[in-house]
């Protein structure tokens, strides 16, 4: 048995499918794992979102933002964007039960060393601390009151973590640091408007798997959501998304060994 770890597809099924079929995928044997943003700005995405709920548990995905934005969309939150390709999915005959899979999937998974979360942990987090945090935004959003949550999950304050946050500002942070960062003091305090390279980081921030001293370094942490950072392999980062959506290449790892395999973005998938 094999367990690969996919980037972010965003909708390019077929770049997808493509890729299963370069690491000879078998779902009675092998395992992946989806960093999130299953869906949204690639053209089949109602395909993907599918595709993915069918495999069972031969694929453990985790949310990140786009997901959750169908979430909100879904319920009428949220201003929508212009290159939203979630119509497919609004408008299915099994809508209903693709967004409930779609709200009981994991903020954060881990398992035999690795931590799988869509961008990424404070600085102040241990992966044991983020599993715990993440547990309390999965129980609140598969649960009976995930309207109100959805309608006080988006925001960027409060920007940094407390311990004694409580309520729907503590909720936020979790899911802010977990689908949304990639710059972060050395105190843990989020920037949200930086979206480049690693080396765009405005003063007195850093991306989040720089910080100096950062808790969870002890375990492999394997994520997406950022496509500027592009494919990054280190010790303990897996940094999958390789920007297919952006013309590049969907990349997966073997986490067994760390081999890679890529292919290139396939015709149609790109939004560029």
């Amino acid at each position: 048995m094999a367990t690969y770890a996919i980037g972010d597809i965003q909708g390019c099924f077929d770049s997808f499918q493509r890729l299963l079929a370069k690491i000879d995928f078998d779902p009675a044997r092998d395992r992946l794992w989806l960093v999130g943003d299953l869906i949204n700005r690639g053209p089949r995405s109602l395909e993907t979102l599918r595709f993915v709920r069918d495999l069972g548990d031969a694929a453990v995905t985790v949310l990140g933002n786009h997901d959750l934005y169908l979430l909100m969309v879904a319920e009428g939150r949220g201003r929508r964007g212009k290159g939203d390709t979630l119509e497919g999915i609004l408008g299915a005959p099994d809508r209903d039960e693709l967004l409930q899979w779609l709200r009981e999937r994991a903020l954060c998974h881990r398992e035999n060393g690795f931590c799988m979360v869509h961008a990424g942990l404070l600085p102040q987090w241990t992966a044991t601390q983020a599993r715990a945090l993440a547990a309390e935004v999965e129980t609140m959003l598969a649960g009976p009151r995930y309207r109100e949550f959805i309608a006080n999950m988006w925001g960027s304050e409060p920007a940094a973590w407390d311990d004694d946050l409580q309520g729907w500002s503590r909720l936020r942070v979790i899911v802010n640091a977990m689908t949304r960062m990639r710059f972060c003091s050395p105190a843990g305090a989020m920037e949200f408007q930086t979206k480049g390279e690693a080396n765009a980081a405005p003063p007195g921030y850093l991306p989040w798997f720089a910080v100096p001293g950062r808790r969870s370094a002890d375990e492999v942490l394997v994520t997406g959501h950022w496509s500027a950072l592009g494919l990054r392999i280190e010790p303990n980062l897996l940094a999958l998304d390789s920007g297919c959506l952006w013309g590049r290449h969907l990349s997966a790892v073997r986490l067994q060994d760390r081999a890679l395999f890529q292919v290139d973005c396939a015709p149609g998938d790109a939004r560029i």
